[in-house]
Parts: C-alpha cells; structure tokens; sequence
C-alpha cells in the first residue's frame, strides 16, 4: 500500500507527516527500554523489521499512485506491542523510499501511519481479542486484519487526497477500495498463514527469548508455549 513519491498534495503529506511524529516518538521510547532492559530482544526486533521488510517489498501493482503487497507488521505487534512497529516500520519504508523506489520520502509519513502505526495497533487489538481461540488463530487474526488495516487506511487517504468530481470521497473510496480488495484480500490471508508459521517456529526453538521480552506472560499463552516448547 506504499503511495508513490510526489503522489499526495503537499499539505496532505505534511499532515500525515504530523500524525505520524508521536507514535514514532513513543515507540522509539519502547525500543530503548527493550534495549536497555532485555538485550536478548535485539535479535528479535531485528528479526520483526526484517520481517516488515522482505513482506512488504513483494509488491504488486494496484491503484494508481500505490500498489498491493503484504506488510509483514502483525509479526513484530504480535510479540512486542504495536508502538514498536511505528519505528521498525518507519526504518522500513525509508529504506524501501532509497533503495527501491517503492513509496517516497515526501509520501513517507502517509505510508507509516497506514503501514506502521494502523496496522500493527489493528493487528495488537485482535490478538488480544482473539485470544480464546487459540495462539494459531489470534496470529492470524492479527496478521490478516492487520493488514486488511493498512489497506482500508490507505484507501481513505487517496480518496481525501482524490475525490471523485461527481460522488465525492464515499465514490473515491468506493472506487479505489473496490480495486485494491481484488489483490489485498488474497495477500491478506496469505501473510496470517505465513506469520502463524513463523510465530510456530519462534515457540518450538527460541521458546528462551519469547519468554526474556515477555511473550508468554503478555500474551495470555503462557502455558500454551510451555506445552509446545516441551513438545
């Protein structure tokens, strides 16, 4: 869902800009105190951007001005909280904006409060919610809503951005969420699969460092991963 450089009127790119400033400002906060405080974390949080980032790079042309693609967030919401994501996801679409030309830096603070920040808290709230159904199903919950997040979020921004001359923004956001649904839906479903497996992985062999940054106790599986690591 990275809206391309230039794409955003300038005051709407500014705006963004100025949403999305706090929450970087606290998950940086986060990040030092994981840091600081379990520095078993770091290998973990290196792992969840890197995660953001192959996923999100997997692109796939869509709307004008955007594209299609997975986000990779629900990851690092799931096993650390979503105020971590603003800052590991923010790191991702800059790197993406320089390296692959996917997104832009004038974009940028569009693309991180869709991607880093709606998503993953999205992603945080329905692991929560979802918890009685098991660890399985509330990853992928997480993953796949979280996702379907940033896509409904980025919608709503092209249409306040570019509203359709007779119908306005309902017709603008009908129209572009129509299109992006085509190729977000499928991909949605696919990255909860894939973070439910990774999630699977971490509980069967780095069982030690979920339980260094809190997973189990914060969770709510605590006796679920006990069970799988002695599996």
């Amino acid at each position: 869902m990275h809206i391309m450089e230039g794409f955003l009127p300038p005051l709407h790119a500014a705006a963004w800009t100025a949403a999305s400033l706090p929450f970087l400002v606290v998950g940086a906060r986060r990040i030092a105190r994981i840091s600081r405080e379990q520095p078993r974390a770091k290998l973990l949080l290196a792992s969840a951007g890197a995660f953001a980032f192959v996923l999100s790079a997997l692109k796939i042309p869509s709307v004008t001005g955007s594209c299609s693609h997975p986000t990779g967030t629900g990851l690092g919401a799931v096993l650390f909280g979503p105020s971590v994501m603003a800052v590991l996801g923010a790191i991702v679409l800059l790197f993406q904006a320089l390296l692959l030309a996917h997104g832009g830096l004038t974009t940028l603070g569009a693309n991180i409060f869709s991607m880093a920040i709606v998503g993953p808290w999205v992603a945080y709230g329905c692991f929560r919610l979802a918890r009685p159904l098991g660890l399985g199903v509330a990853v992928f919950c997480a993953a796949m809503l979280g996702n379907l997040a940033t896509y409904l979020v980025t919608t709503g921004q092209l249409a306040l951005a570019f509203p359709d001359p007779v119908s306005g923004f309902a017709g603008a956001l009908t129209k572009f969420g129509g299109i992006f649904a085509l190729t977000q839906v499928p991909l949605a479903v696919i990255e909860g699969l894939l973070t439910v497996v990774v999630v699977n992985l971490l509980v069967r062999y780095n069982r030690d460092d979920l339980n260094e940054v809190g997973f189990d106790r914060r969770s709510g599986f605590g006796q679920e991963l006990g069970a799988a690591g002695r599996a």
